[in-house]
């Protein structure tokens, strides 16, 4: 057999060789999906949002401004407030989240945006959440004036629990840097940054947040 018909039976049988292992690979992954939905009874939630990468370096400049793209028009009037969460949680995902939030009876994540502590998600990294992209209400308030915050306030959660520890640097970072954003496109004065403690007492983000020095570092008048 010339050598360029041998080269072209080999091209063939390493393809059907390819072929044939992508196969079983895909029919395995099927098989093992199926058998995990069996295992679960339920698919997980499907998560409409976005994810930002952690800050490389405090500096890291804008990255955040990609949050005012939002599907439905931004609608400044709308948020008069800030209201910031902890999960009470070391490990979050939207995924997760969304997961209890149905559990309780809501139609999905209730906070507007999620910041990760390195346990789910990356360390700093921010989730966009939908109600934010949709500029709808939050389900992320307690207590008497859950109502108004919930309608007039942005839910901003870190994951962690503020009781029991420090938040990270990188969490601290992109929560200044995100607030910084929100207040200046939003024009939230200083005095409506708000902890869910300061409506409801010991309902986080705990009494390791550090509180004097986050609002120190906000460069808000």
């Amino acid at each position: 057999m010339p050598r360029s018909s041998k080269a072209h039976a080999g091209k063939d049988l390493l393809s059907a060789r390819s072929r044939n292992v992508w196969g079983a690979l895909v029919a395995t992954m099927t098989l093992l999906g199926g058998a995990l939905y069996a295992m679960d009874g339920k698919a997980s939630p499907r998560i409409d949002g976005m994810n930002l990468p952690a800050l490389i370096a405090p500096a890291a400049a804008t990255s955040v401004e990609v949050i005012f793209n939002t599907k439905a028009p931004l609608d400044a009037k709308q948020w008069q407030a800030i209201v910031i969460h902890h999960t009470g949680s070391p490990y979050a995902t939207p995924q997760s989240l969304e997961s209890e939030a149905h559990a309780n009876g809501l139609a999905g994540l209730g906070y507007h945006f999620v910041i990760g502590n390195g346990n789910g998600l990356d360390d700093g990294e921010l989730h966009v959440g939908s109600r934010w992209l949709r500029q709808q209400p939050g389900a992320h308030a307690i207590g008497p004036k859950a109502d108004w915050y919930n309608r007039n306030s942005i839910g901003i959660c870190l994951v962690g629990n503020g009781d029991r520890g420090r938040f990270t640097d990188a969490q601290m970072r992109r929560l200044t840097q995100l607030v910084d954003a929100l207040c200046r496109e939003l024009d939230i004065p200083r005095e409506r940054i708000v902890l869910q403690d300061d409506l409801v007492k010991g309902a986080g983000p705990g009494r390791y947040f550090p509180g004097a020095a986050f609002r120190e570092q906000l460069a808000l008048p």
